[in-house]
C-alpha cells in the first residue's frame, strides 16, 4: 500500500461520531418510553440503522474506501430494515384478516403472566 492510499481521521471525529453515537442511544432509551403503537420496533430500526451506518462509516472507514462498498453497505441495511418493516406490518394486522390468529394459541403460557 503506498503512502497516497492511506487515511487517517482526525480525533476529533471520533469523537463527534462517538458523541452522536451516545446521544442516539440517549434518543433510543427516550423512543421506548414512548408509545408509538405498531411503529415501536420501525422507529428502533430507524434509530438502530443510523447507528450502524456511522460505525460503518467512520470506524470501519467504509466512507474513505471504494465508494461501491459503502452503496451496497447501505442498501443492504436499507432493504433488511425495509423487509423487518413489512414483516411487522403484517404481524400487527394479523388479527384483522384471520381473527383465530388474533389472540395467543396458549393464553395460559408462562409469558403471559403478569
Amino acid at each position: 500500500m503506498s503512502k497516497e492510499n492511506v487515511h487517517i481521521t482526525p480525533v476529533r471525529t471520533y469523537l463527534a461520531v462517538g458523541i452522536t453515537l451516545l446521544v442516539l442511544t440517549g434518543v433510543t432509551i427516550g423512543a421506548s418510553f414512548i408509545d408509538f403503537g405498531p411503529y415501536n420496533v420501525t422507529i428502533a430500526l430507524a434509530i438502530a440503522s443510523v447507528k450502524a451506518l456511522l460505525v460503518a462509516f467512520f470506524f470501519m472507514h467504509l466512507f474513505w474506501d471504494n465508494k461501491i462498498y459503502l452503496v451496497i453497505f447501505a442498501a443492504s441495511l436499507l432493504f433488511f430494515t425495509i423487509f423487518l418493516t413489512f414483516s411487522m406490518f403484517d404481524t400487527t394486522t394479523r388479527g384483522s384478516i384471520y381473527p383465530e390468529k388474533a389472540e395467543p394459541i396458549n393464553s395460559q403460557a408462562p409469558i403471559y403472566n403478569k
